[in-house]
């Protein structure tokens, strides 16, 4: 089985444009995921932030607490609006004697498809091939089971019905 991706889908109770802001919007989707941003997506330009627990589930922020305040970016490569919103990142970048820059980053794409009422919500996380041999496997396990997480805080974040 090969590791260079990981795959997520989710059929979410809320309308592609409900789902669409979730993701597409800075300030909502680090409600639900867990980070700060201190800007807007912008297809071209890096997005920073710092690690802030989620606002959804105890649980995952409590998973989430060890890193809060650590550096986050995103490198926004595409949007195409209540479709598709990928980005680029270092997985698994939590080791703050690490210089990852210099590293391959992975790429993340957010789809949506209209499903009646409700948003098909499919997740994948790309490139793991091209991480360092010697941190890959665990990058690839640590994200495997963080977009396990993610794509239950989006389900939540949304029956919340916040913005």
């Amino acid at each position: 089985m090969s590791q260079d991706r990981i795959e997520k889908h989710i059929v979410l109770n809320a309308s592609i444009d409900r789902v669409w802001r979730a993701i597409s919007d800075a300030e909502q989707f680090g409600k639900w995921f867990g980070v700060s941003f201190d800007g807007s997506f912008v297809i071209g330009t890096k997005v920073t932030g710092r690690i802030k627990p989620t606002i959804v589930d105890p649980e995952v922020a409590k998973m989430q607490k060890p890193h809060e305040g650590k550096p986050f970016t995103f490198q926004v490569e595409r949007i195409e609006p209540m479709n598709l919103i990928m980005f680029r990142w270092h997985p698994f970048a939590v080791d703050s004697k690490v210089d990852y820059s210099k590293e391959p980053m992975t790429l993340i794409e957010f789809r949506l498809k209209a499903v009646g009422n409700q948003t098909e919500l499919s997740l994948v996380e790309s490139g793991f091939d091209s991480i360092p041999a010697e941190r890959r496997a665990e990058a690839w396990r640590a994200n495997e089971g963080g977009w396990t997480h993610q794509v239950k805080l989006i389900e939540k974040y949304l029956a919340m019905n916040v913005s």
